[in-house]
């Protein structure tokens, strides 16, 4: 389902197709296991190869995103595409993740 990329200090998980009810458990999961590795400062979730996000799939997201403020690490979205953007946007949690332009980004911040 998604590539993990690993970088010092940095896991990049890359879901491709569609995040939701039939595989937001997985995918919380997976995001989950990284968070909790010790040697993982920032998790960046990589949605450019994702096509559709539904609400299954955005509480996966809220709940990574509420376990890394827990355990002190940061938790970063990039490459959104513009149909996944809008999701974001109208249910304003572009305001709760921090959203990155690519994933190059990350490595500036």
């Amino acid at each position: 389902m998604q590539a993990v990329l690993q970088y010092p200090k940095i896991a990049v998980i890359q879901p491709q197709g569609s995040l939701n009810a039939a595989n937001a458990l997985e995918f919380e999961r997976d995001l989950t296991t990284e968070l909790a590795k010790n040697d993982i400062s920032i998790l960046v979730v990589d949605l450019g190869a994702v096509e559709s996000l539904d609400s299954a799939g955005l509480m996966a997201l809220l709940s990574a995103h509420k376990l890394a403020l827990g355990l002190e690490r940061s938790f970063r979205i990039c490459n959104l595409a513009p149909s996944v953007k809008i999701i974001f946007e109208l249910t304003q949690l572009d305001r709760v993740f921090e959203i990155l332009e690519s994933e190059a980004d990350f490595f500036a911040t």
